[in-house]
């Protein structure tokens, strides 16, 4: 069985899903996309993800701001709204009669290239825009069971060559560190950043506890993860405090407690990484309380919404 965060309950629904592609809606098996598309050929795109939970979708503003800086970051014009993604994303939803429990990845390549080329003036079409809605329901056994981490030699790259926080298609040296990690036997990869520190993991946030202390990386080489900065916010409210500061292994290896966030598995407990056990081997007191607060963050905005 595959472990880690994006572990998810079996759901036979996925089989016959429909998937947007530019405007149409298309079974699973004939939603496919042209070898000339940027993102096929150079990772030339952005996306994001967000979670479909109790008929709305959950901090789609915050995943929406992200896309447009990611898109500006990249020279990338998108020719349509935002007004018109969403409608997009619930036509989507509506189509496959969705309500709870969904994840939804939102691509946007530059578009058909007429030869393969990095060059963008060679691009012949608009931006290929993918919406693909799943059924998709996080594992609590994997998420009560936690997580082992293995520290990757592929380091977080420098702002000036590839900026860690742009949510882009190019992901392999991401998809390199977490291969090390499981050719070590564990279950994601930890990253250091260009000066030794740590940053993040392969695909989320880093965290450990201290004492009654949070630390997590300066966000400066890594990606700001959504849910990475809700724990941040809900430190704050609750008088927890966070430090975003640079540490190193030294510090990690004696965490009383570690997990990792993102949009799909929310808090999970990290219980060993590079073989040296964390905290007690399961959910610390701090981070399960961090978890009930931040599905209470949830339903919050399911409220807001409604």
């Amino acid at each position: 069985m595959v472990k880690g965060t994006h572990n998810a309950i079996e759901d036979e629904r996925n089989r016959d899903i429909r998937i947007f592609i530019n405007g149409e809606l298309l079974p699973r098996q004939d939603a496919k996309i042209s070898v000339f598309d940027s993102g096929y050929l150079v990772g030339d795109g952005v996306w994001e993800a967000f979670r479909y939970h109790e008929g709305q979708m959950l901090f789609l503003d915050k995943h929406l701001d992200r896309l447009w800086q990611s898109a500006k970051v990249v020279g990338m014009h998108l020719p349509f709204s935002r007004e018109a993604l969403r409608a997009d994303i619930q036509r989507t939803l509506d189509a496959n009669a969705m309500r709870d429990h969904v994840h939804v990845r939102v691509m946007v390549t530059r578009g058909i290239k007429k030869t393969p080329s990095q060059d963008p003036r060679f691009t012949i079409s608009g931006p290929n825009v993918v919406i693909v809605a799943e059924h998709k329901q996080a594992s609590l056994e994997n998420k009560n069971r936690g997580i082992t981490l293995w520290t990757s030699t592929i380091r977080r790259g420098s702002p000036d060559y590839l900026d860690p926080r742009l949510n882009c298609h190019s992901k392999l040296h991401e998809v390199q560190a977490l291969i090390q990690a499981l050719e070590a036997g564990a279950d994601e990869a930890l990253m250091l950043d260009v000066n030794g520190f740590v940053a993040t993991c392969n695909s989320t946030n880093f965290f450990m506890v201290k004492g009654r202390e949070v630390w997590t990386s300066t966000g400066q080489y890594c990606m700001n993860g959504i849910t990475r900065g809700h724990v941040i916010e809900l430190c704050e409210r609750y008088g927890v405090v966070c430090r975003q500061k640079d540490f190193s292994l030294f510090d990690v290896y004696g965490a009383d407690e570690a997990f990792v966030t993102g949009t799909f598995g929310g808090l999970t407990p990290v219980t060993a990484i590079d073989g040296k056990s964390i905290g007690e081997g399961s959910f610390g007191p701090l981070t399960k309380q961090l978890s009930e607060w931040y599905e209470g963050m949830i339903q919050e905005e399911i409220k807001r919404q409604s």
